[in-house]
């Protein structure tokens, strides 16, 4: 179902709004006034604010795409999860300390069969950020904590004991960076999973919906499949965060994200992502019901392609995947001469 973009407008869709709303103005003044016939006009100003739209929407600078990942009304891992699949089953808690609402999990019959695949049931992990302002408080605005990570990790094991595949999703501006959450063991906590994501004998797809920051998002995200949105990104940081760091102030973010190269297009040209999902003109919140279709088309081409391997090929190319994403150069080290000591002389 589409969704106005006039509940929440970005800079640079305020052109296409403004003649959107002289449509409206045209539209009702015609209902008002029957006599008047204004189709021609109508019509024009529809093909103006299409190849506005199509125009600023195919050429959004870096800045723009980390813009309409953080779409308040953009779709969620629950949104997807209820859209992909049938009978989800959600489950808590690490084990260890409670129970992380900002990482929801658990087990569903993915919807194959509309995707041209067959029905199984699989593993959906994803961040999940909140609507309101009490579901954003409760979730932490998608940023995790250790148990969050540890609850994936859990369920992941569960899903490689039945042999069942992995769909993660990763939207997140990062792991939570409180105190507690250090105490608790955050870093320890990523690299766990790094590590033992990397060994798990079952497919693993992972699909960035939205934003991809840091540690927080590779928490999650280490698989055989990396599916990325059009408009979704994904770095080692956020450019807010980067511009702090480097010029101490947030006013470069925008010479950072373009610094960053952290959209589709860039990753998929590194090999750091292996398929850009297309999103409706405007972004996945204008046809949700588009988005879903795509991504559940992605999801069951990649699932299609990876129930043929074998337990040690799924880990061992995996492994090999995230050991080509870095390109490095080992010199070796010049050869020093050392000078002899001075032999005394009678």
């Amino acid at each position: 179902m589409a969704r106005s973009m006039a509940n929440y407008l970005l800079d640079f869709e305020k052109p296409i709004a403004e003649l959107e709303e002289k449509l409206d103005e045209m539209r009702s003044f015609m209902a008002e006034n029957p006599s008047v016939d204004l189709s021609a006009e109508i019509q024009a100003l529809e093909a103006r604010v299409a190849a506005l739209r199509e125009s600023i929407y195919r050429n959004l600078t870096r800045w723009q795409r980390v813009q309409i990942a953080r779409h308040p009304e953009r779709p969620y891992t629950l949104d997807y999860i209820e859209a992909l699949s049938e009978g989800f089953v959600e489950l808590h808690g690490d084990r260890c300390f409670g129970d992380d609402p900002a990482i929801v999990g658990g087990f569903a019959t993915f919807r194959g069969s509309q995707f041209n695949y067959r029905d199984r049931t699989v593993l959906f992990v994803g961040h999940q950020k909140g609507r309101d302002t009490k579901s954003r408080k409760y979730r932490r605005f998608g940023m995790p904590n250790p148990e969050g990570y540890r609850k994936a990790l859990r369920l992941m094991k569960l899903a490689a004991k039945f042999n069942k595949p992995i769909i993660t999703l990763l939207d997140t501006p990062g792991a939570y960076p409180g105190m507690e959450a250090e105490e608790r063991g955050q870093a320890e906590a990523i690299a766990r999973n790094l590590f033992e994501m990397a060994r798990l004998p079952v497919p693993i797809v992972v699909l960035v919906i939205g934003e991809g920051a840091s540690g927080g998002a590779l928490g999650i995200g280490v698989g055989d499949r990396i599916l990325m949105l059009e408009n979704a990104w994904y770095s080692v940081i956020a450019p807010e965060s980067c511009s702090q760091i480097l010029w101490r102030s947030w006013d470069y973010k925008e010479a950072a994200a373009s610094a960053l190269k952290l959209t589709a297009t860039d990753l998929l040209e590194l090999g750091v992502i292996d398929e850009i999902i297309p999103e409706p003109i405007g972004g996945a919140h204008r046809d949700p019901q588009a988005t879903f279709q795509a991504v559940g088309a992605a999801i069951a081409r990649a699932l299609q392609t990876l129930e043929h391997y074998t337990p040690a090929e799924l880990t061992s190319t995996r492994i090999e995947k995230f050991a080509r994403m870095g390109v490095y150069r080992e010199l070796t080290a010049p050869q020093i001469s050392v000078p002899s000591e001075n032999t005394s002389q009678e």
